[in-house]
């Protein structure tokens, strides 16, 4: 199968880690197995056949009335489409599917490796995130 589309560049757009205090750090350390990934996918239309794809990570507490800590990353990848007859259907799959796919072990790493430098030193994600699945859960 011939690629649809190339990654053109990617970056982090934006990023936000606030501990409030030293408290707020340690009751955070206690209840990081309460935290939760959340992830969110939007893109915009660029020049020449380029797509800016958004994708957010929010990792927080969704138990906590009070936030203690909040983990967010926005990363950026522009891509360009190949293929100049693609149908929505595919360009959608491209966007939520293919590219998270292929962006998300680099994404992941950062993201991690930003949590340990800001307090978490023994932090690991143990759910890994299935792109494919999430697609096809949302077709049905």
């Amino acid at each position: 199968m011939e690629n649809k589309f190339k990654i053109v560049v990617s970056y982090i757009k934006d990023l936000s880690v606030e501990i409030p205090s030293p408290e707020a750090l340690v009751t955070i350390r206690n209840t990081i197995p309460e935290y939760k990934m959340k992830v969110d996918i939007s893109s915009k239309p660029s020049k020449r056949k380029m797509i800016e794809v958004l994708t957010t990570l929010t990792y927080s507490n969704p138990n906590k009335k009070k936030a203690q800590g909040y983990f967010q990353i926005r990363y950026a990848t522009v891509i360009e489409i190949l293929d100049l007859k693609i149908k929505k259907d595919e360009l959608e799959k491209i966007i939520l599917c293919d590219l998270q796919t292929e962006i998300y072990p680099d994404l992941e790493q950062k993201f991690l490796s930003i949590l340990k430098n800001s307090g978490l030193p023994n932090l690991k994600f143990d759910k890994k995130i299935n792109f494919e699945k999430l697609y096809k859960e949302r077709l049905n």
